[in-house]
């Protein structure tokens, strides 16, 4: 018998010390959690995904092109996304060149920091930094 184990975003059920919390509700459609959306650069792919409360949210799985806005002019251009430089949030998100707020990519302006969530907002918007 194989039993499919929801994630969720509720409280722990052990403490730091590892005893256990007492148990005051079952798991709760509100505290569901969803796999991470992994960003990489490619062929545009996109998702809209319906979220508690009726709203969506548009989840970008890959994207070749991307909002670049440079603040010294106040102009913002799409352009095409060359290589990925890197990505500070984690080592593992580095290596496997996965795109999330705060990345460096190359493009055709220059180097560029993504300013967006492209998991949350489905967009690739990014200030030009060199």
């Amino acid at each position: 018998m194989v039993f499919i184990v929801a994630r969720s975003q509720a409280r722990s059920k052990r403490k730091y010390t590892g005893k256990k919390y007492k148990s005051f509700h079952k798991k709760r459609k509100r505290e569901l959690e969803r796999p991470p959306i992994e960003t990489q650069i490619g062929e545009t792919k996109k998702k809209k995904q319906r979220v508690l409360g009726g709203d969506f949210k548009l989840k970008l799985f890959a994207d070749s092109f991307i909002n670049v806005t440079n603040l010294k002019t106040n102009e913002t251009k799409k352009v095409k996304i060359l290589k990925f430089d890197e990505n500070k949030a984690s080592k593992d998100l580095n290596r496997r060149h996965i795109l999330t707020k705060g990345s460096i990519v190359e493009t055709e302006l220059g180097k560029v920091q993504i300013s967006s969530r492209p998991g949350q907002h489905g967009v690739l918007n990014a200030i030009l930094i060199k």
